[in-house]
């Protein structure tokens, strides 16, 4: 009996409606991903000395800005939008969407941004691709705060842009998650970097091959998540579930 149970409950995330929202997923973490790291390689191809120059910082937020709000757009009917595996995470620990559900998910956004880091690297040839590093000041722990803060901020407001209460103001979900990513990049830059994405933060270091303070982008971010997830279901809106249910079983923005 156990063999057939496991391929039935398999078959249920392998449907034609499932395969679409992984592949949503995929082609909107690309794109994200893409737009974002191809960002700061522009900066540092434009500009000599990049690292210290603030007009880099506010160029890689507006990016950040613009590639979310238009990623989560381009998926959110489909997949959710979720564009990030700290998001699916919240998501999945308020119960919208099913464990399983959220490891495929995973496994398209993390597969997405290695792709999308290995074009720009094969495509600029002569650059290499940027990875996340904390400020020499700080400490890993720190680093770890910031980001789980950042992420916190940034699912919260996945949960409040996802708000059927919101009436025609949901719309305008996707702008405000993206608004929001750009402002905490500008805040949390040149401290953590302002990832608030294990995938994004992975992709660029498989290509680059080095995943030095990698533990900072994923357990502060899952961690920030997480508690945004329950404190918006649970004490600010208790007993209302935010967000659409898609024919899969996931939900989002």
């Amino acid at each position: 009996m156990a063999p057939v149970s496991f391929t039935a409950r398999f078959k249920q995330f392998v449907t034609p409606d499932a395969l679409r929202s992984y592949l949503a997923e995929f082609i909107s973490t690309f794109f994200y991903v893409f737009l974002v790291v191809g960002s700061a390689m522009a900066s540092r191809k434009l500009m000599s000395d990049s690292a210290t120059d603030p007009s880099s910082l506010v160029l890689v937020a507006i990016a950040n800005t613009f590639a979310l709000s238009s990623s989560v757009y381009i998926a959110s009917n489909v997949s959710g939008g979720h564009v990030n595996p700290a998001v699916t995470f919240g998501l999945a620990v308020g119960g919208h969407i099913s464990v399983s559900t959220a490891l495929f998910y995973w496994v398209s956004q993390m597969l997405a941004s290695v792709m999308a880091c290995l074009l720009l690297k094969v495509a600029t040839v002569s650059q290499d691709v940027p990875i996340y590093t904390i400020a020499s000041e700080m400490t890993g722990f720190g680093a770890s705060m910031v980001e789980g803060v950042l992420t916190f901020g940034l699912v919260y407001a996945v949960y409040a842009g996802g708000d059927t209460r919101s009436g025609p103001l949901r719309s305008i979900g996707p702008l405000v998650i993206g608004l929001m990513a750009g402002s905490m990049v500008l805040a949390a830059g040149p401290f953590s970097g302002g990832s608030m994405n294990p995938a994004l933060a992975f992709g660029s270091a498989v290509v680059a091959g080095r995943f030095k303070n990698q533990a900072v982008y994923w357990v502060g971010p899952l961690i920030g998540a997480a508690v945004a997830g329950l404190l918006y279901d649970n004490v600010v809106f208790p007993g209302h579930v935010s967000g659409r249910v898609n024919s899969d079983g996931t939900t989002g923005v």
